[in-house]
């Protein structure tokens, strides 16, 4: 049965039900994307910038998907409040139980955040991965992820390719704390875009960041 799912291109991981990310093991089904080691670096990027990690940290994910993100900051800050949001009641299901899996209290919350107008909290740090590959970028992405990933969370307009990370910055510049800080993983392609959109909206303290494979994955800006 699994090598025949295997010959139609499922992804392993889907098969065997878990994936490993952050050193954590997370249940994922087709409900949720495959976490990807980029996702990885944008956490231990988050990580590495939380200095005062003494006080107790108010911080959001949205799209959450597993929860990989939220779940790997809760596992590595205990005293942090961590919150997952996403539009998907199926992931969230997953989330849940993967928070329950690696012993993590994370608060999770069902919501569309492009029909969201405001949040109800004041956040120390916002992390999104939201949806980002252009439906022109279709051609060059494997059958696996094609026929197998949840599209919700991977494809966004040719015509509008930002418009998660427009709505998450205009909600987060009213929603975070003075300093707080805002971090994304974002399309390789479209970095000098982000750091316009970013600027535009009144961040400050923008920094582009490579993956592994020296392309610009990552994005980080601070509210003052």
């Amino acid at each position: 049965m699994a090598l025949l799912r295997l010959k139609k291109q499922e992804p392993i991981q889907y098969i065997l039900g878990c994936t490993a990310f952050y050193g954590l093991t997370f249940k994922v089904n087709e409900h949720t994307l495959i976490p990807r080691p980029e996702t990885e670096e944008l956490v231990d990027w988050v990580l590495s910038n939380l200095h005062d990690q003494d006080r107790v940290l108010d911080i959001l994910d949205i799209g959450t998907g597993s929860g990989c993100i939220a779940i790997s900051l809760a596992k590595n800050i205990p005293t942090a409040r961590v919150s997952g949001l996403d539009i998907s009641e199926k992931a969230l299901e997953v989330a849940q139980e993967n928070a329950v899996k690696n012993q993590v209290l994370v608060s999770f919350c069902k919501k569309d955040i492009l029909e969201t107008t405001a949040l109800k909290n004041k956040y120390d740090v916002m992390v999104s991965n939201p949806p980002y590959v252009r439906q022109l970028e279709k051609k060059a992405m494997n059958a696996n992820v094609l026929d197998y990933e949840p599209g919700v969370a991977l494809f966004v307009p040719n015509e509008d390719p930002l418009l998660f990370y427009r709505k998450i910055a205009q909600l987060a510049m009213v929603s975070l704390q003075t300093r707080g800080w805002l971090y994304f993983e974002i399309n390789e392609y479209l970095s000098k875009e982000m750091d316009v959109l970013l600027k535009d909206i009144g961040f400050a303290n923008i920094e582009i960041k490579k993956d592994f494979r020296e392309v610009p994955r990552m994005i980080k800006c601070q509210k003052l």
